[in-house]
C-alpha cells in the first residue's frame, strides 16, 4: 500500500482520498482510523447552566443519563447534551462503546475495572474520583475491547 500527501492550498477545506482495488479489511481499518482521527478532534457543544461550553470529544470520560437528560463528564465537570444516549452512541467514534442502558464510556480514558460477578462492574478513570458502572450485558465486551485496543497499539 502507498501514501501520498498531496497539498493543494486552493481547497475549501481538507479532504481523505483512499484509492483502492477493493474494500479490505485492511482498506476498512484505515478508514476507521482516520475517521476516528477527525471524530475525536471534532468539537461538540455542551451546556451548563445559560453557558455553552466546546468541548473535544478527548475530554469526555462517559455519557450518562440521569433525571435531568444526558450528562457529559470530564475529569473536573458534568456537562449537560442535548443529545440521546442512542443518538450518541452513532455519532462518536470507535473510541466510545455503551457499557449500560445508561451510559457510555470513552475506553480510551479507562483506568481500571473491579469485576463484580453478582452485579454490575465499576470502571475508574485516571486522575479523577468519577467512576460509572458496567452491566453484566456489556461487561465482556468492553473486555473485549481493551484487549483489542491493547493489541492493536
Amino acid at each position: 500500500m502507498k501514501i501520498k500527501i498531496e497539498i493543494d492550498e486552493g481547497l475549501p477545506e481538507d479532504e481523505v482520498l483512499i484509492r483502492c482495488r477493493g474494500l479490505t479489511e485492511q482498506i476498512s481499518d484505515v478508514q476507521k482510523a482516520v475517521s476516528e482521527v477527525i471524530n475525536t478532534s471534532q468539537k461538540f457543544v455542551f451546556y451548563r447552566g445559560n453557558t455553552e461550553y466546546y468541548l473535544t470529544l478527548d475530554e469526555i470520560l462517559f455519557f450518562e443519563t440521569d433525571s435531568d437528560g444526558i450528562n457529559a463528564h470530564t475529569r473536573d465537570n458534568i456537562y449537560q447534551t442535548k443529545y440521546k444516549l442512542y443518538e450518541l452512541e452513532e455519532l462518536l467514534p470507535g473510541s466510545f462503546m455503551r457499557i449500560s442502558k445508561s451510559a457510555i464510556v470513552n475506553t480510551s480514558h479507562i483506568y481500571s475495572i473491579s469485576r463484580n460477578l453478582t452485579a454490575s462492574s465499576v470502571v475508574a478513570f485516571a486522575d479523577t474520583h468519577k467512576q460509572v458502572y458496567v452491566s453484566r450485558y456489556y461487561y465482556k465486551p468492553l473486555i473485549n475491547k481493551l484487549e483489542e485496543k491493547r493489541l492493536h497499539q
